[in-house]
């Protein structure tokens, strides 16, 4: 499809945004609504086939149902010049794959902020019924005020319909990001996206993918079968809080991993808003000890070492405490002080029968 090409006699073609194996992607002017979008047209290859147009359209509506800041919205679908077309909000910025490339690594505290909004937009969609199935940085868009957007829910399927025991010959998503099991060609669940963002955030902290191979088959192999390196030994400024999370969406398992985008969302929130403590380097020629948490007092390596005192919390049980014996001795011979009072009294008023 040609640039300043009119689509379905309403859009018009400004320019490409990008190309990939089943689609391409452009800019364009709505006409009747003056705004601009993007369009998303699949490859003839694909259009022609009655029965995948078919599924497009299903998989269409389902998107256009999803309404949620970090997701993009999609407004419009249909055939025209015998292809497949759909209309999805245009998000300036640039994608997640773009900032991989541009930076050996991003810092932890971004990815936490970035990976966050993304959790949010997918686990929108899982409360919805929906998985994505085909997340990978190419489909999160990041806008210049740093807001970021899933993107293609165009292969998204409502898994309440889903087998969980249905084989496929069509493995869906990209073999550097999909899970164990869409590598297997079995269904895909909710915490096979976990596994994908999972993926998505290692090579966002490290700097590299858990996983990489010469050809798909290989890829496939590894995500089944090896286990990834540690974090920590490519990127030591990872916590081993951050670390034990990603090894356990990076789990074989699906239901080792957090069941959907949602709940892993959650735990990088309580992680950004709860830091661990990180001790705090001792200036040279000094030494130091912790005198409360996330404070230190330093001392000078030429004066005497302080004295501290340390109180033992475990008692004694056969020391004695002549307090509490002295008090129940005194408590003792006031009550006893007190009986023959009380049986004077009682005398005065009953006097004993003669």
């Amino acid at each position: 499809m040609s640039e300043s090409q009119l689509l379905n006699n309403r859009y018009q073609i400004e320019e490409t945004l990008g190309k990939g194996g089943m689609a391409v992607v452009y800019r364009a002017q709505d006409l009747t609504l003056e705004r601009t979008v993007a369009i998303k047209v699949l490859r003839q290859i694909y259009s022609r086939d009655p029965t995948f147009r078919e599924h497009f359209r299903e998989e269409a509506k389902a998107a256009a149902n999803l309404s949620h800041p970090n997701i993009v919205t999609v407004h419009d679908f249909g055939f025209d010049a015998d292809r497949l077309f759909i209309i999805m909000e245009y998000v300036p910025g640039t994608d997640l794959k773009q900032l991989l490339e541009e930076d050996e690594r991003i810092d932890v505290e971004r990815t936490l902020i970035l990976m966050g909004q993304a959790c949010a937009g997918v686990g929108y969609a899982h409360r919805a019924g929906l998985v994505h199935c085909d997340i990978k940085p190419q489909n999160l868009l990041i806008t210049p005020d740093e807001r970021l957007k899933v993107v293609d829910f165009g292969i998204a399927r409502a898994f309440a319909s889903i087998n969980p025991g249905e084989k496929r010959d069509i493995v869906w998503g990209s073999p550097h990001y999909f899970s164990p099991e869409q590598a297997s060609g079995t269904a895909p669940s909710p915490a096979s996206d976990v596994y994908s963002l999972g993926v998505i955030m290692y090579e966002m902290v490290t700097g590299q993918p858990p996983f990489t191979a010469p050809t798909s088959t290989e890829l496939a192999r590894m995500h089944r079968q090896e286990l990834p390196k540690a974090p920590r030994e490519l990127n030591p400024a990872i916590t081993p809080e951050l670390e034990q999370i990603l090894l356990k969406v990076l789990s074989k398992e699906p239901t080792a991993r957090y069941r959907t985008a949602d709940q892993f969302g959650r735990v990088l929130i309580s992680l950004q808003m709860n830091p661990p403590l990180v001790e705090e380097e001792a200036p040279k020629g000094t030494s130091s000890i912790s005198i409360a948490p996330g404070t230190t007092q330093y001392f000078g390596a030429s004066t005497a070492a302080p004295t501290i005192e340390v109180i033992d919390k475990k008692a004694n049980p056969f020391e004695i405490d002549w307090i509490t014996i002295l008090l129940a001795l005194l408590a003792l011979i006031t009550v006893g002080g007190l009986v023959p009072f009380f049986l004077w009294v009682y005398f005065v008023y009953n006097p004993p029968i003669r």
